[in-house]
C-alpha cells in the first residue's frame, strides 16, 4: 500500500493512506479541524467552538459532525494513528523483556560519588530486575504453569436417582 503525508489543519504531519486521503477530501477544512481538535479530549462542543464553529449551536454541531460518516472516519484513523505510535505492541514489550533478561538494556540511576556528591550513572539490570523479566516471559510461555496427569475413571453416585428428572 502507498503510503502519503498530509498536513493537520493544527500543523502536523501525518502518513495517511490513499483511502484516508479520499475521506479527507470529502470534508471541508472546518470539519477537518473539528476531527483534531476533538482528538485532544473527546469533547465534541468543545471542539466545534475550537474550530470555528458558533458556541451557540456548537453542541448540535458536534454531535452532527460525529455522526458523519467522513468525520467517524477520519477520527478512527487519526485515533489508530496515535496508538499505534504511542502504544507499546507486545512484539516490543517482549523485545524489551528479553533485552533486560540479557542485561542489553541500561537504565539511569542516581548514585552516590566518593565526595558525597550525587551522579547519574548508567547501569545494566541486576539480578533481581533480570529474574523479573525472566518471571514475566515464563508467564508469557506459560512455563510456570502446574500440569497434573488425572488418569482413572471416577464413579459419580447419585443419592436419590429416584428424585431426578429424565
Amino acid at each position: 500500500m502507498d503510503a502519503l503525508f498530509f498536513f493537520t489543519p493544527r500543523g502536523d504531519t501525518v502518513m495517511v493512506s490513499p483511502k484516508f486521503l479520499r475521506q479527507v477530501m470529502m470534508m471541508t477544512r472546518k470539519q477537518q479541524r473539528f476531527c483534531d481538535e476533538y482528538l485532544i479530549d473527546c469533547n465534541a462542543t468543545q471542539a466545534a467552538i475550537r474550530a470555528g464553529y458558533s458556541k451557540a449551536t456548537a453542541r448540535q454541531i458536534g454531535d452532527r459532525l460525529l455522526s458523519n460518516v467522513d468525520v467517524k472516519a477520519y477520527i478512527d484513523e487519526r485515533l489508530e494513528q496515535i496508538q499505534s505510535g504511542t502504544i507499546a505492541s507486545a512484539e516490543e514489550v517482549m523485545r524489551y523483556l528479553t533485552s533486560v533478561l540479557r542485561s542489553e538494556s541500561r537504565s539511569s540511576v542516581l548514585a552516590l560519588d566518593e565526595a558525597g556528591g550525587q551522579n547519574v550513572i548508567e547501569k545494566a539490570p541486576d539480578e533481581k530486575e533480570r529474574l523479573k523479566a525472566a518471571e514475566l516471559l515464563g508467564k508469557r510461555y506459560s512455563l510456570y504453569t502446574d500440569k497434573v496427569n488425572m488418569d482413572g475413571s471416577v464413579p459419580i453416585v447419585f443419592a436419590d436417582e429416584s428424585a431426578l428428572e429424565d
